[in-house]
C-alpha cells in the first residue's frame, strides 16, 4: 500500500476535515451530491459541463447560470447527439461488442453532466523508476506520494486537489477519502486553482491490480502528464500500449523527460529530440509553433529544473477548462475512427438499386411467369378470334363440326389445340419448368441484392442480403398464382377480344360473297331442271367469285388483323410484366431500398459524428 506521510495538516480526505473547515467558514459542503443526481437537466447541461462552459459556486452542490455554449461545446453537442443516434439505428444491424466503444464515450459524457466544470482531472502516469510520484510531491509542494528505491512505490492512485468542490470528480475516479490530499497553500498553489493532479501506480507494474488502476484512471482524466526518464523514454509497452492508442488525444497530453540533470552538457536536448521523433512515429501531434497537440518538455522533478514552467502549463491549461470537451472530443473521434469500416465504403457515392439492376429484375420475373409466351398466346387468341369473324361461313361451320367431333378421340384433342381449342386452366405444371423458374426468381434476387451491396460495408451488406432473402422466400408462389390467374386469362380470355372498326366491313364481305356463291348456284340449278334460261357462264363466273373472294376477304383480314393482334398481345404480355414487377418490387425491392435507405441516415449520422471534430482532432492520418 502507499505509505502516507505523517503531515496532517496537509491531509485531505473531502469528508471530516474539508467539512469542518467549511463549516467553521460558515459554508454549507456537501460532497455527496457534487451535481451528479442531476440528470434531467438535458444535453445542454451535459455539454456545458464537460466543456468548462458552467461556472460552480466554490463547492459541490451550488450553481450559478451558465453562460451560452462556447463553439467547442456546441460542436460536441451536435457529435454526441450524433453518435447517440448513430447506435440507435444500428443497435439490430451490429452486434453489441463493436457499438461497446461509442457506447462507453456516451456513458462517460453522461457521467460528466453535473460535475463540477471548474476542475481539471489531470493524471501523472509512468513507468518505473520515471520519477511520477517525485514531480507529483513537488508540484504539490508538500511530500504526498511516498518516493523511494522499493518497486512498485505506489500501489493505488493518489489525489490532490487545489480547490474544494472535486468531491464527486473523485468519487467517479473510485478514490477513497484516505488517499485524497491538499497541496500546500502557496501563491503557486493559488495559480493552479480547479486542478485535480492524480499520482497513478507504475504503468509497467508486476502486480496486475496496479496496472488495472492505471487504465480504469486514464480512461476517466481530462489530461495525463507522461513522465518518461532518459533510460526508458523508447520503453515499447508505453509507446504501444498507452501513447500510441490515444494518439487522439494530444491536445490534453503532456510528456515530460525527467531526470534532465543526469545528462550532460547537450545530451537532454538529443534526448528530447529523440523523444520528439517517436511520438511523431507514434501519430501524435506535437504543439508547436502555435499548433494544437502534446506538450513535450524536460526537466529535473528532484532539483526543480524545469518543474516551474510545467507548473506555468498545467496553470494556464486549467484556466481554459476546455479539457474536459477535449477529451471527450478525442474520444469521440477515436470511436469514430473504429466505426468507419463499418459505415463508410471507400469510392461508394452511395448505395441504391439503379435503373438497369431494376429492369434486370423485372425481366428475370417476367421471364420466370411466362409474361412473353402469355403475350404470343394472347396474340394467338386474337387472330383466332379474327378468322373465325372473317372467315367464310363454310370454314366456320367445318369448325365447329370439328369441335364437336374430334374431343373424342385423342387425335382430336390434339386437332383441337392445333385449331385454337381451350385448355384447361387447373392442368399442372411440369417439375422441370417449376424447378427452372423457381432458380430463375432466386437468381434474380441474388443479382439484385449484389447489385444494391455493390461496394457496402459488409455489416450493412449482409442486412441487405438478409431483406431480399426473407423478401424472395414466397415470392415464387406468388407469381406461379399470378401466372395460373393472370397468366390462363390473358392466353385464354374469358371474353372474346376486342373488335376493330373495319371488322363489320368484313363480315360484310364474307357475306356477301356468301350470296353469290348461294344466287349463282341457284340460278345454275334454275337451268338445270329447266326453270331458267340456260346461260352457263354468269351463274358459273358468280359462283366462281364468291368462292375466290370469300378466302380473299379472309386473307385481307388476316393481313389486317396482325397490327392490332400483335399490339393486343404486348398489352396482354405488359400486364403480366407489370403484376410480375409488382410482386416483385413489393416483396423484394421495396424492402430493400428501405434498408439502404438507413443505411443512409446511419452514415450521415456518421458524418456528422466524425466530420464535427474540426481542430479537435489531432490523430495524424
Amino acid at each position: 500500500m502507499t505509505a502516507l506521510t505523517d503531515r496532517t495538516d496537509d491531509r485531505w480526505d473531502d469528508g471530516l476535515i474539508a467539512r469542518s473547515r467549511h463549516k467553521a467558514a460558515g459554508q454549507d459542503l456537501d460532497d455527496g451530491d457534487d451535481g451528479g443526481h442531476r440528470a434531467d437537466e438535458g444535453d445542454d447541461a451535459l455539454v456545458r459541463a464537460v466543456s468548462g462552459t458552467v461556472s460552480g459556486a466554490g463547492n459541490d452542490g451550488g450553481k450559478v447560470p451558465a453562460p451560452p455554449l462556447s463553439p467547442e461545446g456546441r460542436a460536441l453537442r451536435t457529435r454526441l447527439d450524433a453518435l447517440r443516434q448513430l447506435v440507435g439505428l444500428s443497435r439490430t444491424r451490429l452486434d453489441g461488442k463493436t457499438l461497446a466503444e461509442a457506447g462507453r464515450v456516451l456513458d462517460e459524457a453522461a457521467a460528466r453532466r453535473g460535475l463540477s466544470p471548474q476542475h481539471t482531472v489531470v493524471a501523472i502516469a509512468g513507468a518505473t523508476g520515471s520519477g511520477k510520484s517525485t514531480l507529483f510531491n513537488s508540484l504539490a509542494g508538500v511530500q504526498i506520494s511516498e518516493t523511494g528505491l522499493r518497486r512498485p512505490t505506489t500501489a493505488a492512485p493518489i489525489a490532490c486537489s487545489w480547490s474544494d468542490g472535486a468531491a464527486g470528480l473523485l468519487d467517479r475516479l473510485e478514490i477513497p477519502g484516505r488517499l485524497r490530499r491538499r497541496p500546500r497553500e502557496t501563491s503557486e498553489a493559488e495559480a493552479l486553482r480547479g486542478m485535480v493532479l492524480v499520482d497513478l501506480p507504475d504503468l509497467d507494474s508486476a502486480v496486475g491490480a496496479h496496472r488495472d488502476h492505471v487504465d480504469r484512471v486514464l480512461a476517466l482524466v481530462d489530461a495525463v502528464v507522461w513522465v518518461v526518464d532518459p533510460e526508458k523514454y523508447a520503453d515499447a509497452v508505453l509507446h504501444e500500449r498507452y501513447l500510441r492508442p490515444l494518439a487522439g488525444h494530444a491536445e490534453v497530453t503532456f510528456v515530460v523527460l525527467n531526470q534532465v540533470d543526469r545528462l550532460p552538457g547537450e545530451s537532454a536536448d538529443l534526448v528530447l529530440d529523440d523523444l520528439r521523433r517517436l511520438l511523431d512515429e507514434d501519430g501524435i501531434a506535437l504543439g508547436e509553433h502555435g499548433e494544437p497537440g502534446a506538450t513535450v518538455l524536460g526537466l529535473s522533478a528532484l532539483t526543480g529544473e524545469g518543474v516551474g514552467e510545467l507548473r506555468e502549463l498545467l496553470a494556464q491549461f486549467t484556466q481554459e477548462k476546455g479539457a474536459a470537451t477535449r477529451r471527450i472530443s478525442a474520444d469521440v473521434d477515436r470511436a469514430a475512427l473504429r466505426l468507419r469500416p463499418l459505415y463508410v465504403a471507400e469510392g461508394h457515392s452511395g448505395p441504391e438499386i439503379g435503373e438497369a439492376a431494376r429492369a434486370e429484375f423485372e425481366d428475370r420475373l417476367a421471364e420466370a411467369v411466362g409474361a412473353y409466351a402469355a403475350g404470343l398466346a394472347a396474340e394467338r387468341a386474337w387472330r383466332r378470334n379474327a378468322g373465325k369473324a372473317c372467315g367464310t361461313p363454310w370454314l366456320r361451320l367445318w369448325r365447329w363440326y370439328e369441335g364437336r367431333r374430334a374431343p373424342r378421340t385423342l387425335a382430336g384433342l390434339a386437332a383441337l389445340a392445333a385449331i385454337g381449342g381451350r385448355t384447361s386452366v387447373t392442368e399442372q405444371v411440369p417439375v422441370e419448368e417449376e424447378v427452372t423458374a423457381r432458380q430463375r426468381v432466386e437468381q434474380a434476387v441474388r443479382v439484385v441484392a449484389d447489385e444494391a451491396v455493390t461496394g457496402l460495408p459488409e455489416p450493412w451488406a449482409q442486412a441487405v442480403r438478409e431483406t431480399a432473402v426473407r423478401g424472395a422466400e414466397r415470392l415464387p408462389e406468388a407469381l406461379d398464382e399470378l401466372a395460373v390467374t393472370l397468366g390462363a386469362a390473358v392466353a385464354v380470355p374469358a371474353v372474346r377480344p376486342p373488335r376493330p372498326t373495319w371488322w363489320p366491313v368484313a363480315v360484310l364481305g364474307q357475306a356477301a360473297m356468301t350470296l353469290l356463291q348461294i344466287y349463282g348456284g341457284l340460278w345454275l340449278v334454275g337451268q338445270i331442271v329447266g326453270v331458267l334460261e340456260p346461260k352457263l357462264m354468269p351463274p358459273v363466273l358468280l359462283m366462281v367469285a364468291g368462292i375466290i373472294g370469300g378466302p380473299l376477304v379472309e386473307w385481307a383480314c388476316s393481313i389486317a388483323a396482325r397490327g392490332p393482334a400483335r399490339r393486343y398481345g404486348q398489352d396482354a404480355e405488359r400486364r403480366l410484366r407489370q403484376a410480375a414487377a409488382g410482386c416483385g418490387r413489393a416483396r423484394v425491392l421495396e424492402p430493400v431500398a428501405a434498408e439502404l435507405l438507413r443505411y443512409r441516415e446511419v452514415r450521415e449520422q456518421y458524418a456528422a459524428v466524425a466530420g464535427g471534430g474540426s481542430r479537435l482532432s489531432t490523430t495524424r492520418q
